[in-house]
């Protein structure tokens, strides 16, 4: 589960906005013993992926509160990257306010740039055709919303469009491992 920093929705639950600020983040679906109803009037707007790689690729990082230990090392592979520029410690705002622009571009819209699929690490989300897809080792397995569809041999010389914004896939190069869901299999 995650968020965008607020509430995305009305009172009648309608979206009414792509989000509300530059914490986009992925939380635990239990935390606490906290209860929520979704789409509480005036609460956060609760969003679902299929699994921690899916969120990346909307942009989304680890929240510090409920998945601790993930943002951590989400943070160490952060600082590692080959982009990083401060030995000052890290915070989760400078991290956000860095996603947020490689996440958008200058008309809200979704950032994506070309590599070649040989390049790319493991947890990554291209676009090939209309279709998105989970780069894993040597596979590229089919996303759809419910699980992962069939899976093939992952062409390494293809230049792909990209869906995972740069810097978290320079944090998977950097070896953090995004937790994926069980339906995927290699082929």
């Amino acid at each position: 589960m995650g968020n965008r920093g607020g509430a995305l929705h009305n009172n009648q639950r309608e979206i009414v906005r792509p989000y509300k600020n530059r914490q986009w983040i992925t939380c635990v679906l239990e935390f606490k013993s906290r209860h929520r109803s979704v789409m509480s009037p005036g609460r956060y707007t609760e969003l679902f992926f299929l699994d921690e790689a899916v969120a990346f690729a909307a942009g989304h990082r680890p929240c510090a509160e409920c998945r601790r230990e993930r943002f951590n090392a989400f943070k160490q592979a952060w600082i590692e990257r080959p982009l990083a520029r401060s030995s000052q410690p890290v915070r989760a705002p400078e991290i956000d306010a860095i996603l947020h622009r490689a996440r958008l571009n200058e008309h809200k819209r979704k950032r994506t740039y070309e590599a070649m699929l040989s390049s790319l690490p493991n947890g990554s989300f291209v676009q090939i055709g209309s279709s998105a897809y989970l780069v894993w080792d040597d596979a590229l397995a089919l996303w759809t919303p419910e699980c992962y569809g069939k899976s093939d041999r992952r062409p390494l010389d293809l230049t792909v469009t990209v869906l995972t914004p740069q810097p978290i896939v320079e944090c998977l190069n950097r070896g953090y491992q995004p937790e994926i869901h069980k339906s995927f299999c290699t082929p």
